[in-house]
Parts: C-alpha cells; sequence; structure tokens
C-alpha cells in the first residue's frame, strides 16, 4: 500500500454568505492539484457553524454539492467537509465525502452539539462513513463526535484486519477548549491505533465565538506531525503506511480490544 497524501484547509468562514466562502476556497484547492489525494475543509465550510438550517441548507443537487463535484473533477482529488443539507422534512450536518469521477459518499453528524442547541435544528445520523482510498480506510467525523470514543473506535484487531487506519473530524471548535480539541484528537489516535487528522477553522463567526484553528495532524503513537494556531494556512502532509503497519505490529494492543456492536 503507498503513502497518503492529506491537505487541511485551516480557513477563517464567512458568516452565512456561501458565495465568499467557496470563493475563497476555489484557488485554494486549484493549488493542490497534482500534490495531494484529500481536500479537507472545516465543519460547515460554506456558512460557518450556524443553527438557522431551515435558511441556509441546500438538498444533495443543489449549489454546494455541485461545487464539490467540479472541484474533485477538476483538480483530480477528494474534496470532504460538512454542509448544511436537507432531506423531506430533515436538516442534517452532513460531511461529504466528494470523489474526482463524481461519486460520494456522506456521513451525518451523529453527536449533535446540545450546548449550542444543534439537537434542535438538526437529525442525528445513525451510521458511519468508512471511505477507502489507494488501500486506506478512512474513518470520517464531524466535530463534537470526537469527545464520542465509543462511537469512533476501532473494531479491527491490527493491521491486517483494521477498521480504519486514518480518522479525520472536520469542526468549529472553539478557543476557550482548546485544550480538549488538542488532547482528544492525540487520545483518538493512540486508543485506535491510527493517524488522525482534525481540520478547524479560525476567526470569529457571528455569535463572536473566537476559534483558534489548531488543526493537526497526530501519529499512531500519539506524536503530533502537524499543528497550526491562529492562522490561515494549507498544509499537505504524506503519511507514511509502512510506519503505521510498524506500530500495529510492535505494539498489538488493538488484538486485546472489546468486541461490542453499535448498531
Amino acid at each position: 500500500m503507498s503513502d497518503l497524501r492529506v491537505s487541511l484547509l485551516q480557513s477563517t468562514l464567512f458568516w452565512k454568505d456561501k458565495a465568499k466562502n467557496l470563493g475563497m476556497f476555489n484557488p485554494r484547492i486549484q493549488s493542490l492539484k497534482g500534490k495531494t489525494d484529500i481536500a479537507v475543509l472545516p465543519e460547515m465550510f460554506n456558512t460557518g457553524f450556524c443553527m438557522d438550517a431551515v435558511e441556509l441548507a441546500e438538498e444533495m443537487d443543489g449549489e454546494v454539492v455541485k461545487w464539490m463535484k467540479n472541484m474533485a473533477a477538476e483538480n483530480r482529488l477528494i474534496v470532504t467537509g460538512s454542509v448544511i443539507i436537507k432531506e423531506g422534512t430533515n436538516y442534517f450536518n452532513r460531511l461529504i465525502w466528494m470523489l474526482p469521477d463524481g461519486n460520494f459518499g456522506y456521513y451525518d453528524k451523529r453527536h449533535r452539539f446540545g450546548f449550542a442547541g444543534e439537537n434542535n435544528h438538526f437529525t442525528a445520523g445513525n451510521k458511519r462513513l468508512i471511505a477507502s482510498v489507494k488501500g486506506w480506510k478512512i474513518n470520517l467525523m464531524v466535530c463534537y463526535d470526537l469527545r464520542f470514543p465509543v462511537w469512533i473506535r476501532q473494531q479491527g484487531g491490527g493491521s491486517a484486519d483494521a477498521e480504519f487506519d486514518l480518522l479525520i473530524v472536520v469542526a468549529n471548535w472553539p478557543e476557550r477548549r482548546k485544550h480538549a480539541w488538542q488532547t482528544l484528537l492525540q487520545a483518538r489516535a493512540i486508543e485506535n491505533q491510527c493517524y488522525c487528522i482534525g481540520v478547524n477553522r479560525v476567526g470569529d463567526d457571528g455569535n463572536n465565538i473566537y476559534h483558534s484553528g489548531n488543526s493537526m495532524v497526530v501519529d499512531p503513537l500519539g506524536e503530533i506531525l502537524y499543528a497550526k494556531e491562529y492562522e490561515e494556512d494549507t498544509f499537505t502532509i504524506s503519511l507514511d503506511r509502512k510506519y503505521l503497519d510498524e506500530v500495529r505490529t510492535r505494539f498489538p494492543f488493538l488484538k486485546d480490544r472489546d468486541n461490542f456492536s453499535l448498531y
């Protein structure tokens, strides 16, 4: 299996301004053509983390999904991040995993952030999405999910049958709780013996809540390979498959895991 190139796009988001946000991301994604396999955007990247679901939601044939398809196809990479999606009478904080050929998968945020009232506006998802790229299996999560290790937990027992190799978390995580963000990203990497990537936003949102970014890449032993605070940044890293397999072989802790079923 080959190494995997992932790009983290830590960004300011313009409050409820879809056109401005997509226009801002256009050149940043275009600059990654031929340089990465996956471009990761923050949570609700086209609006900011907002509870105005009725006002801001789009359906799956709407402009933001079309934009993701175009960006993925034109630049020959995977584009992922979450947006507000309406289906019937339900609204979802939905992470979309858009492939260059126009096929896609999606994950609806399971744990709605009740502290901000997200549970009053959005429907919870009920299943995980584990994508596959170049032989890598990738578990995709959204922000508050990071606090719930059972939902994320690795089910496979080692390198050969691990359920996932990389955990990606897209977020709008406030600066005032950055210690929890950093600690939980490391914890999820260690306990699941996987790489862990968290992509957060920077700047104030429309509720005057400040976000310091702190996007990170963590290796399977919990070592921080990249971290960025306060500034916008586009960072690409190549994840080492051989190293991941060596860690799991040297420390076969996953074989002692508890077996359980979530759904």
